[in-house]
């Protein structure tokens, strides 16, 4: 039936030999490589989940009186995105499980693209000829963050409604371009105008998802022009790839972590509950806390703004510098401006201007892991700093002296992750012991007569 169907195919558009080429194409088989599978299947559940939500979510802020089926909040006062949310979680059969999975697979998608991102920067996958890859990897993580705090913004509760409020200070505290930048978001000033929401889901579920897609089709386009990176060992070159050929092995197995990841989203939607918005309630300018938190991708911005100091920046009699613009603008900026100098900053301190395709284990240049880990201690103190109100709640730390922690480890920190990192990774690397000491596994492989035979165990 196959044959028959690229016979079909091949007479009529002339396909034979790039389908060829494309079913003989070679994936590398470490299980590091599927973290970008899974963001990619993630954004397919994103995408399937999306549509269903969006018949029947209404971008209004007209004000309407709850009648739904949840009794505590029967006869409130409250915006039609904000009814209507509710009412798809309580009373739209299965519009809680879509509604939950779709948050569920936004946490998933950035956090697999955060962990791809590491594994190409810790081992090197960066570098030359891949440049514009990572870049583009780069790219969509911004683009998904982005996503991910329009998602939950539509909602208007109270947890939505502060991010809001946040999001408009900061982009007030921009020089120069704050105040008409703002107003030209919002319509106007806060809350804005009644188009805003229109407007925000219209990025939300069109020109945001477009791009996104767009540029996942760019990365694999490049992939497969530029072929995989794999790491060293037996019969592995700079010019030989091994591994396993796109068909059939590669795409059942690709095929089967698909169905995984649905499958385990699903159960997340339907079994573990994230974002309660009937808890948060409506938003009200007059309310400011609740105890919920944003999605942990937001975590490091709000820890941003909370750990800068009450410090503004003054010309004249001018502002130049309002507090909210060190953490909630220059801190994520600089953050993605060290990611995507990443390729530069590898040529001109780590002293590697070769084409690659063998890729390292981070042992194996240790000042380049080391330097990583150190960025990766600083923005990650930063992300712990947003749970500042949580530590104070549970452990009755003041909060006072949790900002002034935060501070100095945000600032020392680095450094001693910086040796302790490099000192590990250069005894490794001299020694060549494995990490997991007593790991008695053996990797056995099929050989081309049809035989097994077993891979000589490495460093």
């Amino acid at each position: 039936m196959i044959q028959r169907l690229v016979r079909f195919v091949d007479e009529r558009l002339g396909a034979g030999p790039a389908l060829r080429s494309t079913l003989r194409y070679v994936f590398p088989g470490h299980w590091s490589f599927m973290l970008g599978e899974i963001a990619l299947y993630a954004f397919v559940v994103l995408v399937a989940t999306g549509i269903f939500l969006t018949f029947f979510y209404v971008p209004s802020d007209q004000t309407t009186t709850y009648a739904g089926s949840y009794a505590p909040l029967q006869g409130v006062t409250m915006g039609k995105q904000y009814a209507s949310t509710l009412g798809l979680s309580f009373d739209v059969p299965a519009g809680l499980l879509m509604r939950q999975t779709h948050h569920w697979a936004a946490n998933v998608f950035v956090a697999a693209i955060v962990l791809h991102l590491m594994r190409i920067a810790l081992t090197g996958a960066y570098r030359k000829p891949r440049e514009l890859n990572y870049w583009v990897g780069v790219t969509m993580l911004g683009l998904a963050i982005f996503e991910g705090f329009l998602g939950y913004s539509l909602i208007d509760d109270l947890l939505s409604g502060m991010g809001l409020v946040i999001a408009y200070s900061v982009a007030l505290s921009i020089p120069f371009v704050g105040d008409d930048f703002a107003f030209l978001v919002w319509g106007g000033e806060y809350p804005g105008s009644s188009s805003f929401w229109p407007r925000l889901e219209i990025v939300h579920v069109l020109i945001v998802p477009v791009i996104l897609a767009a540029l996942i089709t760019v990365h694999l386009l490049q992939i497969t022009r530029q072929h995989h990176t794999q790491f060293a060992g037996r019969g592995r070159t700079e010019r030989r790839l091994l591994g396993t050929p796109m068909w059939p092995g590669y795409a059942l197995r690709s095929i089967g972590l698909l169905l995984f990841v649905g499958a385990v989203l699903f159960l997340l939607g339907g079994l573990v509950q994230i974002n309660p918005i009937w808890q948060w309630g409506p938003y009200e300018t007059w309310l400011s806390t609740n105890g919920a938190q944003p999605d942990w991708y937001l975590g490091w911005l709000i820890g941003g703004l909370r750990l800068m100091p009450p410090l503004e920046v003054q010309v004249f009699d001018y502002t130049l510098m309002p507090n909210p613009f060190f953490g909630g603008f220059l801190f994520p900026n600089l953050v993605f401006l060290v990611l995507f100098l990443w390729p530069w900053i590898g040529r001109r301190f780590f002293g590697d201007t070769r084409a690659h395709n063998l890729l390292e284990r981070p042992r194996d240049n240790p000042r380049r892991t080391a330097t990583f880990y150190a960025f990766l201690s600083w923005v990650f103190i930063v992300f712990a700093a947003g749970s500042m109100d949580r530590f104070y709640l549970r452990s009755g730390i003041p909060y006072e002296g949790q900002g002034w922690f935060f501070r100095a480890a945000a600032v020392l920190a680095p450094f001693l992750v910086y040796f302790v990192v490099r000192r590990i990774c250069e005894e490794l690397r001299d020694r060549g012991d494995h990490p997991l000491r007593g790991w008695t596994g053996r990797v056995v492989r099929r050989t081309d007569t049809g035989g097994f035979e077993e891979e000589p165990p490495t460093s």
